[in-house]
């Protein structure tokens, strides 16, 4: 392809004619957050805001230094080093323009395998006070069923024994603050990013128990001169696909080797806690609040849930992207009904929130043709993701004797789901780190359907619960003997009637 210019800091200048481009001097910029868990969720999110406040506002003190600590961030390292951590957001409106912006917040980038002792040695600098996070539901290390550190996890072992080569972001971070405290450093911020209510207290917990065994004269130094701001964070941003890279290329003739799409709303409310400061970012839109667990709630139980309910119902269906669900007339009515009669019921007060606005927006984010967010994406690591977006819903609605058909329906098509085949006999592979007790599972429900919900880890004490568990045996039996869209309809049409 002619005049075809390859993303770097060197090519700025060419590029600068075609997309918009940092106008900030990059070398001058003071990295003060080292963000764990590199992905596209962060990129559209998190470095977008770093980037906006030094392009609109001039704030050089909030550079990023990314820090990939599993073996499959090394992709992200390479395509990143390659760029010198540049890469173009692509926003996708509703009506099918977008636009590309290169961001340049993110100006170094570790990868732990490679340099474990480098990854210390960045936390523990003195420039550095936050550390943020994005490692997924599941990456925080704590059984669903009871809440408690796994200390059975054998890269956990790996990091007791071995605490100078440590595998996990809580060998390395225990280690760096020790370094920190050793040298007389200030304390930090550990800001959680990821869909977990209360995110931050669950770092604070996972965190301190590790460090309760790893190095317990740590402990109260933690305790002194560490905070966890819970945060709610939003933007839907589906996974990179070639299409993107190509768009980009005979759009724009820029080669960008993963940029990163994502949905024009974008949302961060953050408790406003961090001991040794932070940016500025209420310039950019961040909102900063005294309790963050109204807004957590609301979101986790209508957006996240909404996605995994889509996700779901619309792979067993044969759909393949969150878009072609959610423009299905009979799914949109069930989604629409769940978020309703199911979770709107579980919300609480919402002082100055316009809730019924809130959840059509949710709709109309769903039904973007252009995002083309994968249900594959949506269904991975649903073991960590069910617990936390429709559980939480289901104990609360069983607790008022609430209406559960929906909710207990999109659980009973979760077991299916791990069958691993949809109605139109296509195969997919179950991506979860619990997949071989979920394949288990949901092979011996066919003959004993309670034994789904004796994953304790994931149901507790719900198989206890008569109500749920019989309405579970019959929504159960309805999926496997009838398509998903017929048992949806059959709901649709009950609400209806009443």
């Amino acid at each position: 392809m002619e005049n075809l210019i390859g993303l770097n800091q060197e090519n700025m200048g060419a590029i600068s004619s075609r997309v918009e481009k940092p106008t900030y001097n990059r070398d001058s910029i003071t990295t003060s957050i080292v963000h764990i868990g590199v992905g596209n969720f962060h990129r559209s999110h998190q470095a977008f805001y770093a980037h906006e406040l030094m392009q609109n506002h001039g704030v050089l003190d909030c550079g990023i230094c990314g820090v990939g600590l599993m073996d499959f961030d090394q992709k992200i390292y390479k395509v990143l080093k390659d760029q010198d951590g540049l890469y173009t957001l692509m926003i996708k409106e509703l009506d099918g323009t977008f636009t590309a912006k290169v961001i340049g917040s993110i100006v170094e980038f570790i990868f732990g395998p490679e340099n474990p002792s480098a990854v210390i040695e960045k936390i523990a600098h003195p420039d550095i006070k936050i550390i943020s996070l994005t490692i997924t539901e599941g990456g925080y290390n704590l059984n669903e069923g009871t809440g408690k550190f796994d200390f059975s996890n054998p890269l956990i072992q790996q990091d007791l024994e071995n605490p100078e080569a440590p595998k996990t972001v809580f060998g390395y971070i225990t280690q760096a603050l020790k370094l920190r405290k050793t040298r007389g450093e200030h304390g930090l911020t550990i800001q959680s990013c990821d869909n977990i209510q209360e995110n931050g207290e669950v770092a604070k917990k996972a965190l301190t128990e590790f460090i309760k065994k790893a190095e317990p004269e740590l402990v109260d130094w933690v305790q002194e001169n560490v905070s966890f701001p819970n945060a709610m964070v939003d933007r839907i941003t589906p996974v990179t696909v070639a299409e993107d890279i190509e768009t980009l290329k005979e759009k724009f003739q820029i080669e960008d080797k993963w940029p990163v799409v994502c949905e024009p709303f974008n949302q961060w409310v953050v408790e406003d806690h961090f001991v040794s400061g932070r940016p500025a970012w209420e310039k950019v839109g961040v909102q900063f609040v005294e309790n963050v667990l109204p807004y957590e709630n609301m979101k986790l139980r209508l957006l996240n849930a909404g996605h995994s309910c889509l996700g779901i119902l619309g792979a067993l269906h044969g759909y393949n992207t969150i878009d072609q669900v959610a423009t299905d007339k009979d799914f949109s009515k069930f989604l629409k009904d769940f978020m309703d009669v199911e979770v709107t019921p579980t919300l609480g007060s919402l002082d100055g929130m316009d809730l019924d606005a809130y959840k059509q927006t949710l709709l109309d984010r769903f039904q973007n043709v252009y995002i083309k967010d994968l249900i594959s994406r949506i269904c991975l690591e649903s073991s960590a993701k069910i617990p936390i977006f429709l559980l939480s819903t289901l104990r609360d609605q069983l607790k008022g004797n609430q209406n559960i058909d929906r909710i207990t329906l999109v659980i009973a098509a979760w077991c299916k789901y791990n069958d691993g085949v949809d109605e139109n006999n296509n195969t997919y592979e179950i991506k979860d780190v619990m997949k071989d007790t979920l394949i288990k599972a949901a092979e011996l429900s066919h003959k004993n359907p309670i034994a789904f919900l004796e994953i304790n880890s994931i149901f507790g004490d719900l198989v206890n619960n008569d109500v749920f568990v019989n309405a579970f045996v019959s929504a159960l039996n309805k999926v496997r003997n009838k398509s998903i869209k017929d048992c949806i309809q059959e709901i649709n049409i009950s609400a209806a009637l009443v």
